[in-house]
């Protein structure tokens, strides 16, 4: 799916998880969108004769609520229509650099040009720098590459990143979450435009001296010469032949110069020269050689990466919430929730609720791959040493624990970073209450110490970088983790 229809499915993914008490979107809403979509779906597949694709499904449905949540509130409609991000950015910047590589070019005077041109030599230095880096940056191992968004991304993905007034709680709530979730995974394609953009700016900023340096000399002539107090006539024809060579090379009717031209042309022994149209078209064929030439092949990459990105966004559309809705059109095949309990061991009783949260959470075809259970203490990489994190087929994997236990840091906390940092699709908690609440039984004050534990878990778990979850494993229907409750994991990039 194109870029809009990701941007459209996450926001009413984001309402649908925020409106647990289906309060915006009511129980009839979800299911007239969910019956109209998987007809029109069916309708513009039959027209194309193509299979139904869950894009299809997710594009029509996605439209439905929009266009429904937009006729009750205005205000929601409003910002649904209105384009994301800083759109004139992209445009107002490559403007702006040729405007300041004009105005900054003054080489020495109007009536002057300096052969050691200091904007000039600044303009190359920094671009070979620049070209210097990018290259170095491919050579970094991708898992070692710093993947936390700036906001400079943030804003250019989803402007000023602020909900709509007057809008019902639990919408402003789902906006608020589809902006985060929006900053976050649109970050590959903001990083590609911002990398077009940057590279045809640094090439208009170049374009922008070298009009500056033909400009003024239709009007003026020039007066040719340098100076310097530390550099000599040689190490001076030494510089300039090494920054010349590939404007020589490239345009060989370009007229070289000895080192007896250079020593002739210094200021400070009265040298200088009238007329400069020679180091004029030096200058200008360098800074189009070095810099306006591989910024604009850079940016030409960039903007390739970018339109792919655009026509096809990278929405995982392996997470429960997709898979819940892929299940009630019969797309997609089974999707399977592996658990790993940590220090608990489960009856029959709770195995048996564990299938009936995977079956809300994932579709009624889900499957359960129920781990050994890893016991307290024992070193993480020496528990999972045989199991295959990253196994193929996966939907969502969770670590189970029971809210009777008291979170620790160098046991709980040390198996969540281990497997977070080694399963791609990220993690999920399940924090079993049952065996809290059958402990604690009707004791006065029981309802706060088990709100109490459940706080103190999902601080635990948040301060972790995972989503927790309370379930009850012996009524499932207590916490459930239904199609707009979620089951919610981390977004890939």
């Amino acid at each position: 799916m194109n870029e809009q229809v990701a941007r459209n499915v996450v926001l009413v993914r984001a309402i649908e998880n925020a409106d647990v008490a289906h309060t915006v979107l009511t129980d009839d809403d979800r299911k007239y969108a969910t019956r109209s979509a998987r007809e029109l779906a069916a309708w513009q597949a039959s027209d194309s004769r193509m299979a139904m694709t869950q894009h299809h499904f997710l594009e029509q449905r996605s439209e439905q609520i929009l266009k429904r949540l937009g006729e009750r509130t205005p205000a929601f409609g409003a910002f649904v229509q209105r384009r994301p991000g800083m759109s004139g950015f992209w445009l107002a910047l490559p403007i702006l650099a040729f405007a300041a590589g004009a105005l900054l070019d003054r080489i020495a005077d109007p009536h002057r040009i300096d052969l050691l041109s200091a904007p000039l030599l600044l303009i190359i230095g920094w671009n070979l720098l620049v070209y210097l880096g990018l290259l170095v940056w491919t050579l970094v191992p991708r898992s070692r590459r710093h993947k936390g968004g700036s906001p400079l991304l943030r804003r250019l993905s989803v402007g000023k990143a602020v909900a709509p007034r007057k809008l019902p709680g639990a919408l402003a709530d789902g906006v608020a979450r589809y902006l985060a979730d929006w900053a976050l995974m649109s970050e590959p394609l903001t990083r590609a435009r911002l990398g077009r953009t940057v590279h045809l700016a640094a090439a208009m900023f170049a374009l922008g001296a070298i009009a500056s340096l033909y400009a003024r000399g239709l009007l003026t002539e020039y007066v040719t010469g340098w100076e310097s107090t530390f550099l000599d006539a040689g190490q001076v024809h030494t510089l300039l032949s090494w920054l010349f060579t590939p404007a020589l090379t490239v345009f060989p009717f370009l007229q070289s110069f000895s080192l007896a031209e250079i020593a002739s042309l210094r200021f400070g022994a009265g040298g200088g020269a009238a007329g400069g149209e020679r180091w004029v078209h030096l200058y200008g064929a360098t800074l189009l050689l070095l810099v306006v030439v591989p910024r604009l092949v850079l940016a030409v990459f960039a903007g390739l990466r970018a339109g792919r990105l655009r026509r096809r966004f990278p929405l995982d559309l392996d997470q429960p919430y997709f898979r819940k809705l892929a299940d009630s059109i019969g797309a997609g095949a089974p999707a399977l929730m592996r658990v790993l309990p940590y220090s608990y061991t489960l009856d029959e009783a709770r195995d048996k609720g564990l299938w009936t949260l995977a079956g809300a959470a994932l579709g009624g075809q889900a499957r359960v791959q129920l781990r050994p259970t890893v016991g307290y203490g024992v070193e993480p990489k020496d528990a999972l040493q045989e199991s295959e994190l990253d196994e193929a087929g996966v939907t969502v994997t969770t670590v189970l624990f029971s809210l009777a236990a008291t979170p620790e840091k160098e046991n709980h906390g040390a198996f969540l970073d281990y497997l977070a940092r080694r399963v791609r699709r990220g993690i999920a908690v399940l924090l079993d209450e049952s065996a809290f609440v059958e402990r604690i039984g009707e004791q006065p004050g029981s309802a706060a110490r088990v709100a109490e534990r459940i706080a103190l878990w999902r601080q635990f778990c948040s301060f972790h970088g995972t989503p927790a979850h309370v379930v009850n494993l012996l009524q499932p229907e207590k916490y459930p983790l239904e199609l707009g409750a979620g089951l919610a994991l981390p977004e890939l990039r």
